[in-house]
């Protein structure tokens, strides 16, 4: 519901937040329900809308004294019911399985943000068993089901692994009716633009996977391309910055601003900083705008009573259907 609108000093509005106060929206925090964990920037793709600018030369890993740390915050965080684990490509940090096993055995949901290509990579040639095994839910990255689109934005040569690591996952159950395994694609726009339908797009996806690859999966998730980082590069080579984000402004959407990922979830960067979203790690914002690592909370219940720090890229969260890791809010 609508919350009435704070008391705020011209100091403290940005665009953003002047934008929620004409709304006469607060959005505070709620229950902290989701972990979202980068554990490192290594990745073997180097991807044109990627936020966090991730590649096979970053060497920025999560070590074991942040994993241990981790876990145990999470043994008395109930309240937390999944541990989204991202990158980077997880899979390549040292201490992802042991990551896996011990927040399963917390009894908690873990999500696997795949790029698909890293279950070829050398060391990975069981790794689609092991998370099968766990019963990890894998979100991959596939945004388009096109070659030509896919590798326009993702590079050369990865439309192919991308299918095989699909049909791979399937043939584990993955995607597939009553095998409590689930499969769910992420689409990302080309280019400056809003995602289409998710509905429909995810309808598409459907009839193109299975009539040419035989492929199934659970759901699609449509997710705005942030402008920050690797976009923001492109925007501003293009001279589309100003553009995109006068495109976001006017999609604003108050009933997606009320389900924005940011409420419910803290994300927790690879030396262990915290923020209040995974964006807002890549532009090293912190939570609440106050510097906090995992070292200087005692339970992740503390994190319930602050603020969240927002900033112009937040219109990407809130415009049209409204887009966050779990795809369009409305």
């Amino acid at each position: 519901m609508t919350q009435a609108a704070p008391a705020l000093s011209a100091d403290d509005l940005t665009p953003f937040t002047h934008t929620l106060y004409k709304h006469r929206l607060t959005l505070p925090r709620t229950s902290l329900e989701i972990l979202q964990i980068n554990v490192g920037k290594l990745c073997d793709l180097a991807c044109r809308h990627c936020h966090v600018e991730a590649g096979p030369k970053r060497t920025e890993i999560m070590q074991w004294p942040t994993v241990s740390r981790l876990l145990e915050l999470l043994a008395h965080a109930p309240q937390v019911h999944t541990v989204d684990i991202t990158g980077g490509a997880p899979e390549l940090n040292p201490h992802f399985r042991t990551l896996v096993r011990e927040a399963r055995a917390l009894g908690k949901q873990v999500i696997d943000r795949c790029n698909l290509t890293v279950l070829f990579r050398p060391g990975q040639a069981d790794t689609a068993e092991f998370l099968a095994a766990q019963g990890v839910k894998v979100v991959a990255s596939l945004p388009c089901y096109t070659q030509a689109n896919v590798e326009k934005q993702r590079g050369l040569h990865v439309f192919d692994p991308s299918i095989r690591g699909l049909q791979r996952l399937n043939a584990l159950g993955y995607g597939r009716a009553d095998s409590g395994l689930e499969l769910d694609l992420v689409y990302n726009p080309l280019g400056a633009s809003l995602p289409p339908s998710q509905t429909a797009l995810q309808a598409t996806y459907r009839q193109e996977l299975s009539e040419h690859y035989g492929i199934v999966f659970n759901r699609l998730f449509t997710i705005t391309n942030m402008p920050i980082k690797r976009f923001l590069h492109q925007l501003n080579l293009e001279d589309r910055y100003e553009s995109y984000m006068q495109t976001l402004l006017e999609a604003f959407n108050p009933q997606a601003a009320e389900g924005v990922m940011c409420r419910n979830l803290l994300s927790v960067s690879w030396d262990g900083q915290l923020y209040d979203c995974d964006f807002n790690q890549a532009l090293e914002l912190p939570l609440g705008n106050r510097h906090r690592s995992l070292w200087d909370i005692e339970t992740l219940d503390e994190i319930n009573a602050g603020h969240i720090a927002f900033g112009d890229h937040c219109y990407g969260c809130t415009a049209g259907a409204g887009s966050s890791c779990g795809g369009a809010l409305t």
